[in-house]
């Protein structure tokens, strides 16, 4: 199952668990991938940055991978994220993975990135290192990476690298970067990619108004983003819209910088996805008042559901 330009839907961005003293929770791992399965996804997406990939060593990150496509067993396509700083491991990582059953890979451009001809060098090199023949994902967050990506260099990075076949759009404000991007396609400007959009949904309505083809993001509560991704693509966009709003408090609360993946796991935990909420270190700690406030959101959310049954 390789990754393709019609790919759509929602990819989750899975948490990595770890167990209570930091290691990996592969039995955990097992259980988290049928979570997500039995809640809508449609693909999912292995060492973001949301996954803390950068905490794991090569091996750590081999054995998670392999874990996740044994279970998933090519019920659903699985993205690996390769993105660090050197080719020579990218390709390693890309290699290794592609060889277990993986759909494609994902990359991020370096901080180091900053005109438009870097990043487009940047991309046609990685391109050629891992492989003409492995699809990648261009993962445009420059809320992370401090790398902006105008419109214009994606289109040429597109033209130059065939193996490109999805833009992870991240970029906020960027509903009109969407547009653009489809104009251009329409236009035949642009061949076309899939374009699946982050931030953990918070926008997602509105992306999908200006023509995305779903997510590759994560949420505790993954159901959201397939059940307004299928009421949306059925036409029922003010069901979308109100399924969406009943879980956007809780959503928002999530996507604080460097906090919102302490409250995910959290939540996670407490729904049974994984066996444990630790982060490996270094890491945030909730406090009391952090769990008042995730418990309230989601017995708010719960009464909000409710309604709209």
């Amino acid at each position: 199952m390789r990754l393709n330009e019609q790919a759509a839907g929602v990819f989750i961005i899975c948490v990595t668990p770890f167990t209570e003293d930091g290691a990996l929770d592969l039995p955990s791992a097992e259980r988290m991938v049928e979570f997500y399965l039995e809640r809508g996804a449609t693909g999912l997406t292995v060492l973001g940055m949301m996954g803390e990939a950068p905490k794991l060593t090569m091996a750590e990150s081999l054995t998670f991978v392999d874990c996740v496509l044994k279970c998933v067993a090519g019920r659903v396509p699985v993205v690996v994220g390769v993105s660090g700083p050197g080719l020579a491991s990218m390709a390693e990582l890309s290699a290794a993975v592609m060889a277990s059953g993986a759909a494609g890979v994902m990359v991020a451009p370096p901080s180091n990135l900053r005109s438009d001809a870097q990043i487009r060098s940047y991309f046609s090199q990685v391109a050629q290192a891992i492989g003409m023949d492995t699809p990648f994902v261009l993962q445009d967050f420059p809320l992370a990476t401090t790398v902006m990506i105008s419109t214009a260099t994606i289109i040429q990075i597109v033209a130059d690298n065939p193996n490109c076949v999805m833009l992870k759009h991240e970029d906020w404000p960027g509903l009109n970067k969407i547009t653009e991007l489809r104009s251009a396609q329409a236009s035949g400007a642009m061949r076309p990619i899939s374009i699946l959009v982050g931030n953990g949904g918070i926008f997602l309505p509105e992306e999908l108004a200006r023509g995305v083809d779903g997510a590759m993001t994560g949420f505790a509560f993954p159901e959201m983003m397939a059940d307004v991704y299928h009421a949306y693509s059925s036409g029922d966009a003010e069901r979308a819209r109100d399924l969406f709003d009943a879980y956007l408090p809780l959503a928002r609360y999530e996507q604080q910088p460097g906090f919102g993946l302490a409250v995910r796991k959290y939540v996670l935990a407490k729904r049974g996805a994984i066996g444990s909420a630790t982060l490996r270190a270094p890491a945030p700690k909730l406090s009391a008042a952090d769990i008042a406030d995730i418990e309230g959101l989601i017995e708010r959310q719960t009464r909000r559901l409710e309604e709209l049954s």
